[in-house]
């Protein structure tokens, strides 16, 4: 096993080098491309040692000092990087290095994605190109030439503004491109290729005019015009929101279809997993729609937090993702519904990052140490982060969050920087002092708060005593108690919300209405409380916690609260205590339904927002519920419920479907999407009833529907409820899309997550479908990973699921170990899953373990899982 250093934050030093300015020749020929690294580096004052380069996988060709070649005896080259003896204070370094961008599998780097040349380089892809302090803290400015065959590579692209270019004999042409502004390398990119291309235009807050263009394979050009849309649309609130300007003349956008991340924010060229990129209303459905929108512009907001600032060092990953994550979320929001946007995103977090954080790879969302930097972009740095930095605006409140984000700005403009750097200016900017919420930085797994209350008649005063459980670390350690905002809102028995009027001096409400607090034990008391309150909290779930609460009305808030979000968390709570019910006694609760069936028949509530409403929660939600983890009886029940509300609201369900239905609609408006995610859930109830009149309609949904969104949901109840009558709609999937990878990718995952028996086996089937591709993330991603996802078959108790995920590991290491450890992730649940499915856990992680070279990526993650 290749056994790979502990890195650890505390162990962090200034390099002795620094490289300021950096001119890069790349010369692609068919069969290898030669990169000329031309360096000039600076020793930094009072240090003193070799300098020493990253490098990994390299073929060294020429190494030069001055324009002399350097002896053998004075440079040392190992797996990881080049070390130099010898150097002036300052000296210009000259490295040659040649690539094969053909076989390099993992994607890291300078590779191909079909016909296009292109480069990934955060975290540590740049060593993978060439000899470099591949370090964020090294910040360089970048001046880049490239040489290509102009028939093959006619568009040739790099970072910052287009400089000269030529025509070379033998029918070869070069472009240079000049980036103005110093950056790390992660922030390099290349891309070389015959592409399509839409173009367009912006006009800055100070009228400057900003050319845009987004690059795609041939033939694809259509479909980049909502991203174009999504880009106008972010530059704008950017500047609205936070007085940020585009800085360079151009700003380009390429779509690539193997991509190990959804995109990545290169100065001034991103290139994006063409997932985020390519949509039109036939091939994309309304969530992928959103979808692009959120990443363009997640990827656009990083010009300013991530490009012209960036990290120290990867401990600080958040520092970046969690802030920039925050700012696509506010800007979704704009876009769309504010309420479902919230309801979507704490959805996310629950999902992926609450399970991550009560699990073996648990870690604070700045963690202390790791071996493999890419195993830690995960949903605690990136959506918990996000959720850290809305704590903060929320105690700050938007103008006093603005003020901190300009003093920010202001300060640390071309820095690498810390997250104490940022608490530093937001407590400055915001006039709040913020040491005391570091806690959230450093610390692990989802805080608890327990609730209790009483209300007392003769002084009309409430009070609400709040008791922080913190559980211990992944390593047994007990964690300090945290500061954090709390909504709160108290309701009479009309339902209308109270006057807030806290009397405790040392206890005040923020602006905003909320607690802030701040003690591992403390109590609240509102005076003037002439009737016993119904209290419902963590409005806008102002903070990433779990809540126990015994004395919640659910019902009651679930008909009268007026915070949206809060109105969806009642419903879902009370959907949770409900399943509970069915699985401890099978009686399904009939005030339950009574509720369910108010929601259902309220015609006054936002189309998309009941959609979320009127949706039970995940089989992974319900996971979390239990001590133990039984996957079945969890199925069993959410089955049961579900139909029990269909034959109750049948009548009720196929009126509303029938007036919703509307197959020739292609629009992305938000009525329209409205009308498609609320006719939807009821389509996917009513199909828990052997209907034929049901079934009929949605098999016509299927035949009929022009959108993507409308027939994918239509295929995906049918593959689950009626496989008869799937496999004409199936086959006729496969025959219209079987060219387009992207809309493909959605075939794999219906059949990978489909319940029916058999899964497993036709899972494996389907890795020699000719569409199917090992090498291609998304398709990986589309089949394994949605499997793994797959409870009812990934936890069978025969232990096949286990058995094929362990497989796919280890072939996929030796293709793209990246994508490997993060399928690995799929055993994060051991610690929780019952004694018999440890078992098989374990059998096949020690295979994964046992197998020779196995990666580092892999390695961590395994390792994590199986200490517990």
């Amino acid at each position: 096993m290749q056994r790979a250093k502990t890195i650890y934050l505390n162990e962090y030093q200034p390099n002795i080098y620094h490289i300021t300015e950096c001119t890069l020749t790349f010369d692609i020929f068919d069969e290898k491309t030669v990169v000329r690294n031309v360096m000039q580096i600076e020793r930094a004052d009072g240090m003193d040692g070799p300098l020493y380069l990253d490098g990994r996988g390299l073929q060294l060709d020429e190494l030069h000092c001055g324009g002399e070649v350097i002896s053998a005896e004075r440079y040392r080259v190992s797996e990881e990087g080049l070390s130099i003896d010898g150097l002036p204070d300052v000296c210009v370094i000259d490295v040659v290095t040649l690539l094969y961008p053909d076989t390099n599998t993992a994607l890291e780097g300078l590779y191909r994605s079909g016909e296009i040349l292109c480069t990934q380089n955060e975290p540590e892809g740049f060593r993978r190109i060439t000899y470099f302090i591949d370090r964020p803290d090294n910040m360089t400015r970048f001046t880049t030439k490239v040489i290509a065959d102009k028939k093959r590579y006619p568009v040739l692209l790099s970072n910052g503004n287009r400089g000269e270019s030529g025509e070379l004999p033998d029918g070869r042409h070069w472009m240079a491109w000049e980036d103005p502004f110093v950056k790390p390398s992660y922030l390099f990119a290349l891309v070389a290729g015959e592409l399509g291309a839409i173009h367009d235009t912006f006009t800055t807050m100070n009228d400057r005019e900003i050319e845009l263009t987004i690059y795609c394979d041939p033939g694809n050009e259509a479909k980049c015009h909502h991203a174009m849309r999504s880009l106008k649309a972010s530059m704008l609130w950017d500047e609205e929101q936070y007085g940020r300007e585009y800085d360079l003349d151009i700003y380009n956008i390429v779509a690539v279809d193997s991509f190990n991340m959804g995109a990545m924010e290169n100065k001034g060229l991103n290139i994006f997993n063409s997932h985020y990129v390519l949509a039109d209303e036939e091939s994309a459905t309304d969530q992928d729609f959103m979808g692009i929108e959120s990443v363009i512009a997640h990827e656009y907001f990083h010009n300013w937090t991530g490009n012209r600032i960036t990290c120290r060092d990867w401990f600080q990953l958040t520092l970046k993702e969690g802030l920039t994550v925050f700012r696509d979320q506010c800007f979704s929001a704009d876009m769309n519904s504010e309420v479902v946007q919230r309801i979507s995103d704490v959805k996310a977090l629950r999902e992926r990052q609450f399970v991550e954080d009560a699990g073996p790879t648990a870690h604070p969302i700045k963690p202390d140490h790791y071996i493999e930097i890419n195993n830690f972009y995960t949903a605690t740095v990136y959506e918990k982060g996000a959720e850290v930095i809305r704590m903060i605006h929320t105690m700050l409140g938007k103008k006093r969050f603005r003020a901190g984000m300009d003093l920010y700005f202001n300060t640390f403009d071309a820095q690498a920087v810390t997250t104490e750097d940022f608490i530093w200016a937001m407590s400055e900017g915001g006039d709040l002092d913020l040491e005391p919420f570091m806690a959230w930085y450093r610390q692990e797994r989802t805080p608890e708060l327990l609730i209790e209350e009483h209300y007392d008649a003769v002084k009309k005063e409430f009070t609400v005593k709040l008791t922080q459980k913190i559980p211990d670390d992944v390593h047994h350690r007990r964690q300090e108690h945290y500061f954090y905002p709390l909504g709160l809102t108290l309701f009479d028995d009309k339902g209308e919300a109270m006057r807030l009027q806290c009397n405790s001096a040392d206890q005040p409400l923020l602006a905003s209405g909320r607690l802030l607090v701040r003690e591992h034990e403390e109590a609240f008391i509102f005076s003037d409380v002439h009737t016993p309150p119904r209290l419902s909290l963590n409005h806008g779930f102002t903070a990433p916690i779990i809540v126990h609460q015994e004395q919640v009305d659910l019902p009651f808030l679930m008909m009268h609260e007026n915070d949206g979000f809060s109105r969806y968390e009642a419903a879902r709570q009370y959907a949770i205590v409900t399943l509970g019910k069915i699985m401890d006694s099978g009686r399904v609760d009939d005030a339950y339904v009574r509720a369910y069936g108010h929601l259902l028949t309220d015609n006054d509530i936002d189309l998309s927002f009941k959609a979320q409403l009127l949706e039970l929660p995940s089989v992974s939600v319900m996971m979390q519920t239990q001590k133990v983890v039984e996957v079945r009886p969890i199925y069993e029940s959410r089955n049961r419920l579900l139909t029990v509300l269909a034959q109750r609201y049948r009548l009720e369900m196929i009126e509303l479907f029938d007036s919703l239905y509307a197959p020739d609609d292609l629009s992305i408006d938000a009525q329209s999407m409205g009308r498609r995610a609320l006719k939807n859930r009821v389509l996917g109830l009513l199909m828990h009833l052997d209907d034929p009149e049901v079934s009929r309609r949605c098999t016509q949904q299927y035949f009929q529907s022009v959108t993507m969104t409308d027939r994918i949901v239509a295929l995906d109840l049918l593959e689950n409820h009626l496989p008869e009558a799937s496999k004409a709609a199936l086959s006729d999937f496969y025959e219209t899309y079987h060219e387009n990878t992207l809309v493909m990718n959605k075939y794999f995952s219906i059949l990978a997550a489909s319940e029916r028996p058999g899964t497993t086996d036709r899972v494996r089937g389907l890795e020699s479908d000719p569409v199917f591709d090992m090498r291609v993330p998304n398709l990986v991603r589309s089949l394994y990973g949605v499997f793994a996802r797959n409870h009812l078959h990934f936890h069978d108790a025969s232990g096949e699921g286990y058995r094929l995920v362990a497989q796919k590991i280890i072939e996929l290491d030796t293709i793209n170990p990246q994508i490997a450890s993060g399928l690995t992730g799929a055993f994060k649940m051991y610690d929780k899953m019952h004694a018999d499915n440890q078992s098989m856990m374990r059998v096949e992680l020690e295979k994964v373990l046992a197998v020779p070279d196995i990666s580092r990526n892999v390695i961590e993650i395994v390792e994590k899982i199986l200490a517990e």
